[in-house]
């Protein structure tokens, strides 16, 4: 198959990004991951399929509109004291609540998309892209989850000279990491936790196949930049122990960065839309502790301006 006419699933497509890789960067989404991460801040992007959710707060309120109860033919919505209410049990997917609602309330998390519809839009922004060094950046979920998509796209992009990153969990067959990396320009990638048992409990997976895809790595592209970030979760890997045992892991070499994220709680209210609880609820990040683990990992006192008003 040509490339360009190769789909897959996406969630999201954000223009403008500048965290995620050099300069200005459009970050594409893709639906699917192998990991349940306890702190999954897109919990959407976990189902490799487009999902239904709602979102009550944008509802124009069954008085107003309720055309999603009149488009829904299996009792997955009601009225209760004149709110809506959803009832995932009884939800088939068949989308016809989203495609009636105009609020958005109704939602549908995940679309098909070809390759060509995706780099055509990537293209648009090509000016800002070349004066900033910026580029796409595949996201998720984990983007080999769809990794015949995800080459597709890759191969496409370097063909048509976008600069391109790639977030990725390395829970992935090595193979589709290796060609993967074979069309980067960046690889941004996590490494969550030294001890396998606690990564497991966490993320549902063990770090296995993760620490030995990085040392392939390492091996296989001795100077393709690689970001790696932790993620700072309470209760899981917010120790000292944990940071130093990461640290000595990850080499110091000129091409290899190190990052520490300290854990928010931006996504939560997205489990409530899909009727998901949230397994962290009511677990924060002591400022204190983020700063004292920032000292260890970069081997000296780091001023975070504003990270006490985060206190996430």
């Amino acid at each position: 198959m040509n490339d360009e006419a190769a789909t897959g699933i996406i969630f999201n497509i954000q223009k403008f990004s500048v965290h995620d890789g050099e300069g200005i960067r459009t970050l594409v989404f893709l639906k699917g991951c192998p990991l349940r991460c306890a702190w999954c801040s897109n919990p959407e992007s976990q189902s490799p399929k487009p999902e239904h959710a709602f979102n009550p707060s944008r509802c124009l309120t069954a008085q107003v509109c309720g055309r999603c109860l009149k488009a829904c033919e299996h009792g997955a919505l009601s009225l209760v004291n004149d709110m809506i209410m959803f009832d995932a049990r009884r939800c088939t997917q068949c989308f016809a609540c989203a495609n009636a609602c105009p609020g958005q309330a109704q939602k549908v998390y995940g679309e098909t998309k070809s390759v060509r519809e995706i780099l055509d839009l990537v293209e648009r922004d090509q000016t800002f892209y070349s004066r900033s060094g910026g580029g796409m950046t595949l996201s998720g979920g984990e983007a080999l989850f769809q990794h015949e998509f995800t080459l597709a796209l890759l191969r496409a992009a370097k063909r048509r000279h976008i600069d391109t990153a790639m977030e990725t969990s390395a829970y992935a067959p090595y193979p589709y990491l290796h060609e993967a990396c074979e069309n980067l320009n960046k690889l941004i990638m996590d490494i969550k936790c030294m001890d396998s048992a606690k990564h497991k409990a966490f993320t549902g997976v063990d770090n296995d196949l993760i620490l030995e895809n990085f040392q392939k790595l390492l091996q296989d592209f001795p100077d393709l930049p690689i970001l790696v970030r932790t993620p700072v979760v309470p209760g899981f890997n917010d120790t000292e122990e944990d940071i130093r045992a990461i640290r000595r892991f990850v080499p110091l070499k000129a091409n290899i960065e190190y990052e520490l994220l300290p854990y928010h709680r931006m996504g939560q209210p997205k489990y409530g839309y899909l009727c998901r609880p949230y397994a962290l609820e009511g677990k924060k990040l002591d400022p204190k502790t983020m700063q004292k683990l920032r000292e260890i990992a970069f081997g000296l006192p780091i001023a975070i301006p504003g990270l006490d008003a985060q206190k996430a």
